[in-house]
């Protein structure tokens, strides 16, 4: 019960494994409305700690948390330094069946803030939860599209280029990431809600030990993909298979594999060796790409 409450209980700041997330990182709710697809579910969310990681499960109200980085490096036109505009929505993994939110999830968008990029922390419905009534292809799908509509919708207010936002996931996170690479579109025009006007289509992806690769496909006008595993990892074969479409599709990709990792490192204090600086490697795609000026 005290976990449950620990969000409300430390309501200006709360400590997961050396991060604070803070009243500064605001909780917005993609459909404040309730979510389609979750009319009448109104059980509580459940929230545990394991080693200092803030777990979730029981999810119906799928929201971003938002992390801004300084206004001086955010400016969008400049052309020096680490001022870009670029955004990316970072999907957690959990196996659908639950968000591992710090070492996937609120770890990784403290590092891009302080690099210059705003990053949304996307907790989404679960597939696999216990008596879950959503789908992966459906349900979580949804979330996710809907959290890179949702920032495109709100550029201005967050200082993001709407040119340069892009999404990134772990595990679980990886296959919605990729998902959301392959099942974009452009937004419904005379949509009611304005938010559905926009376009889901991520500028790039970033798939970090993704699960269930053997789906994933390369489509017209795919966004460019970053693709990282460690070699004790079974998902590392199936990412070299994903990295040979997009490569004879003629689309920009990089895949890295590090030789003494497995699944699931994320961002920890306790990472050794080169995986530890895994993240570096892709704030030098996105700087190759020209989504941010290093």
């Amino acid at each position: 019960m005290l976990i449950q409450l620990l969000p409300k209980l430390l309501p200006a700041c709360f400590l997961f494994t050396g991060i604070i997330v803070s009243a500064q990182q605001k909780e917005i709710f993609l459909w404040p409305n309730g979510a389609p697809g979750s009319e009448g579910k109104t059980g509580k969310e459940k929230i545990r700690i394991y080693k200092g990681e803030q777990i979730l499960s029981n999810i119906h109200r799928p929201s971003i948390t938002v992390f801004l980085p300084a206004k001086e490096k955010a400016r969008l036109n400049d052309t020096v330094g680490q001022a870009t505009g670029a955004a990316v929505v970072v999907v957690p993994g959990g196996g659908h069946r639950e968000i591992w939110m710090t070492h996937e999830g609120y770890n990784v968008a403290k590092w891009l803030s302080e690099k210059g990029i705003a990053a949304f922390v996307l907790k989404y419905r679960l597939a696999k939860d216990s008596n879950s009534i959503y789908t992966i292809d459906k349900e979580e799908l949804a979330d996710v599209q809907r959290a890179i509509r949702l920032v495109r919708n709100r550029a201005k207010e967050w200082t993001v280029d709407t040119a340069r936002i892009g999404v990134m996931g772990f595990s679980a996170g990886g296959e919605l990431a990729a998902l959301a690479a392959m099942r974009f579109d452009y937004g419904n025009s005379n949509a009611a809600d304005p938010i559905d006007r926009e376009s889901s289509r991520p500028a790039f992806q970033g798939l970090i030990y993704p699960g269930n690769s053997a789906r994933f496909e390369v489509v017209a006008n795919a966004p460019p993909v970053f693709l990282l595993a460690g070699n004790n990892d079974d998902v590392a074969t199936g990412i070299i298979d994903v990295y040979s479409k997009y490569k004879k599709a003629n689309v920009p990709a990089e895949l890295h594999i590090y030789s003494n990792a497995g699944h699931g490192f994320g961002i920890r204090e306790n990472n050794t060796g080169g995986v530890a600086a895994w993240i570096d490697r892709f704030y030098d795609w996105l700087a190759d790409r020209g989504f941010v000026n290093k």
